[in-house]
């Protein structure tokens, strides 16, 4: 008698290999620190000209502090590595939460294929000036694609160690530079004058929070690691509530000193004139070319630190999707020895690979129609997902209050959801500012219309499934238990 193969639906992510510091390094290296430093925040400064950008960073971290109390509430109740599309579906039902899904895919892609053009063209110059030659900025894209390809199918803490090693070397010279800016203050001496919310709370203060708010895409992946953490009752909570609290200081510590080396009312002017260099700049007239040379390196090794962070989350989601059927059930398959989640892997290089080579072909400019448009619309979508989980949460509580206290069910997740979908309406309006284009500029409507698109295909889906497939569609947002539920049908 032929011995039955396993499903492809049962094989799982890799259990007990994360403890709570290696998820912190994934969801830190999603954020990215050294690259918010260079460019969102000389981007806020410059596009805004608002100066209270150390506050907007609190201020956000705040509001961010608010929802995960929910957020990690939810997680205690079922650890899966689909999280927005989970809770999504248990909260506002299985349409919103497929919808949510085709987002979320749609999101992180277009960050994780986005930051291939960052890599080329921040690399580029560093290896021209190395070895006297400039090669073309695909083809360093192509390399680090490799790597990261390989990385994605191999055991999921082997990522986390070396992301640690990276982190640990871009939050250091962060520091330093920062250090160096407030032993170094201008004329005017060491001033807090941007430190104050006056300084926020002026006419355009819509888009400097949603600017900041892009520094802090990522922080949300802790729940998408937590069927490979140890301890995930534990571990999600603290890795993510760490996370919040290290971002948003560490950023709004680097936003003040920027401006005690310029000078309050010149750091809008330097982010101007000098952009992404200006980090560069003031601490070349402290520290010396070594320390910015080495700078530099880490700017490269920060944006590949991101790709290993963001393809491995990406991954989680085909895989969150294939598991429960809901994509095609390869994608719910995770490689024997590793448990990294193959096909999933495989999906997001093939596209990476797709991206890179159509923008290599028409000639696109990698930093800003690649890096930065996929930055900004990738970061909005976030947004929007992190918009919605918050109304799924305080739905799921108040039909299933699962013991917890109404602090965690009520009290902070209904203000987080307020002030959310207040930051989301002023993402929308100010759409041009996140993108840095012309007001009407047709790229303000197009891109906000694939999200769109994507949640009506989401819930056009999510009906068929229904009608075709009940007891597919009977196990959307179970993540793990969807296994028994299969079996059981069988």
């Amino acid at each position: 008698m032929e011995t039955p193969q396993p499903d492809p639906i049962t094989r799982a992510l890799a259990a007990d290999r994360l403890g709570a510091p290696s998820v912190v390094y994934f969801v830190l290296s999603a954020a990215a620190p050294l690259t918010v430093v260079a460019g969102v925040m000389t981007t806020g400064y410059s596009v805004t000209k608002i100066t209270g950008l150390p506050v907007a960073f609190l201020v956000v971290g705040l509001v961010l502090a608010l929802f995960a109390i929910g957020y990690v509430a939810m997680a205690r109740h079922m650890a899966n590595a689909g999280a927005f599309y989970t809770y999504v579906s248990r909260g506002l039902g299985r349409p919103a939460g497929i919808a949510s899904a085709w987002v979320a895919l749609i999101a992180y892609n277009s960050l994780q294929v986005g930051l291939y053009g960052a890599f080329g063209a921040a690399a580029t110059p560093i290896v021209e000036r190395w070895f006297g030659t400039a090669p073309p900025w695909w083809v360093l894209s192509l390399i680090v694609w490799a790597l990261v390809a390989v990385l994605g199918v191999m055991r999921v803490d082997v990522n986390g160690r070396l992301l640690a090693i990276l982190l640990t070397l871009e939050v250091a010279v962060i520091l330093l530079f920062d250090f160096a800016d407030l032993a170094n203050p201008a004329p005017g001496g060491l001033s807090l004058e941007t430190l104050s919310p006056g300084a926020l709370f002026v006419p355009g203060v819509g888009a400097l929070l949603v600017i900041a708010t892009l520094g802090f895409v990522g922080f949300e992946s802790s729940v998408v690691f937590s069927e490979e953490s140890r301890d995930p009752r534990r571990t999600v909570p603290l890795a993510t509530y760490s996370s919040i609290v290290i971002i948003a200081c560490l950023y709004a510590l680097s936003a003040w000193a920027m401006t005690v080396a310029t000078g309050p009312g010149n750091i809008v002017a330097t982010a101007t004139r000098d952009g992404a260099e200006t980090i560069f700049v003031l601490a070349g007239s402290h520290l010396g070319s070594l320390v910015v040379d080495i700078a530099r390196v880490l700017f490269v090794t920060s944006v590949f630190a991101a790709m290993i962070s963001f393809h491995n989350t990406t991954a989680r989601y085909f895989f969150a999707l294939g598991r429960e059927r809901v994509l095609p059930a390869v994608f719910g398959r995770t490689r024997p020895r590793s448990g990294a989640p193959q096909a999933g892997s495989i999906a997001q290089s093939v596209l990476g690979l797709v991206v890179i080579v159509v923008y290599a072909v028409l000639g696109l400019n990698p930093l800003v129609q690649l890096f930065f448009y996929g930055g900004a619309f990738g970061g909005f979508g976030v947004l929007l997902l992190i918009f919605t989980t918050s109304i799924a949460i305080i739905v799921f509580f108040v039909r299933e209050p699962s013991g917890e206290s109404a602090l965690r069910r009520l009290v902070t997740p209904v203000p987080a959801a307020v002030l959310l979908a207040a930051m989301v309406w002023l993402g929308w309006t100010n759409i041009d500012a996140l993108l840095g284009v012309p007001p009407g500029d047709p790229l303000t409507w197009i891109l906000p219309l694939v999200y769109v698109a994507g949640t009506v295909v989401g819930v056009i889906w999510a009906l068929v499934l229904r009608a075709r497939q009940p007891t597919v569609y009977a196990r959307v947002g179970l993540g793990a238990k969807a296994v028994t539920a299969h079996e059981a049908a069988r």
